[in-house]
């Protein structure tokens, strides 16, 4: 599946109208015409190639030894062209929104359905999962099937809090998914094995970066875990 995603990809990075097929702003112009040496281009650790907000606050390549392992063990990362990778898998940088509508190829979310499914379905019936995706990513893999025994699966859900009121919040959501991550990396301990387990992790970040935690049950073994901010009034 790899090889087909870039294969799209190689080509339509190199028409003229490439960044308007793809759906990117014209200030990634550069990227977008990288995209056609991706066979031949450098790599680094995905730790390091992936710069967005969630990243930077999960600073997976700043972890110490100790924590690259746990990662390199615990975290995978959701590709739109590679699919699902460790943060140690050695990738180029590239230019590819999950969203983004590939010539002669299914939605790329509804592509990687079934191969995201044979890898990550044995994994979470093993494995507690803590969900921090959002978006199209989200469409990508739904989960292990309702019903299938496992640990769990826990949605990470941010909210702001301003005088007291409480909102679902997207501005902030991505930053403190990523802190969340950098923390179950980086804290002294086992991992968190059950959705309680992973409520009394996360509370331990209360007083410095969240106001509150909270753990609500859903359906088929699923869980929403809610990481309570400052809203922006408290944060000037």
């Amino acid at each position: 599946m790899r090889e087909r995603v870039l294969d799209v990809l190689v080509d339509v990075s190199a028409r003229p109208d490439a960044v308007r097929v793809l759906g990117v702003g014209a200030s990634v112009a550069d990227d977008v015409a990288h995209n056609t040496t991706l066979r031949e281009a450098p790599t680094a650790p995905a730790a390091q190639v992936y710069t967005g907000v969630l990243y930077a606050a999960a600073d997976l390549g700043g972890l110490d030894d100790d924590g690259a392992e746990r990662g390199a063990r615990s975290v995978r990362i959701m590709s739109a062209l590679w699919g699902l990778l460790s943060p140690a898998d050695a990738i180029p940088a590239y230019r590819l929104p999950i969203g983004a509508p590939l010539p002669g190829l299914e939605r790329l979310p509804t592509l990687w359905r079934e191969p995201l499914a044979g890898v990550l379905d044995p994994l979470a019936a093993e494995h507690l999962v803590v969900d921090c995706r959002s978006g199209d990513y989200t469409i990508a893999w739904r989960g292990a099937p309702r019903g299938t025994a496992g640990p769990g699966h826990v949605t990470v859900r941010v909210l702001s809090e301003t005088d007291g009121v409480r909102t679902v919040v997207s501005h902030w959501a991505k930053q403190t998914r990523g802190l969340l991550t950098g923390h179950l990396l980086r804290r002294t301990g086992p991992d968190p094995s059950t959705p309680e387990e992973l409520r009394d992790a996360a509370a331990e970040m209360i007083g410095d970066r969240l106001l509150d935690v909270g753990l609500e049950p859903r359906s088929g073994g699923r869980h929403v875990l809610s990481l309570v901010v400052p809203g922006l009034a408290a944060r000037r």
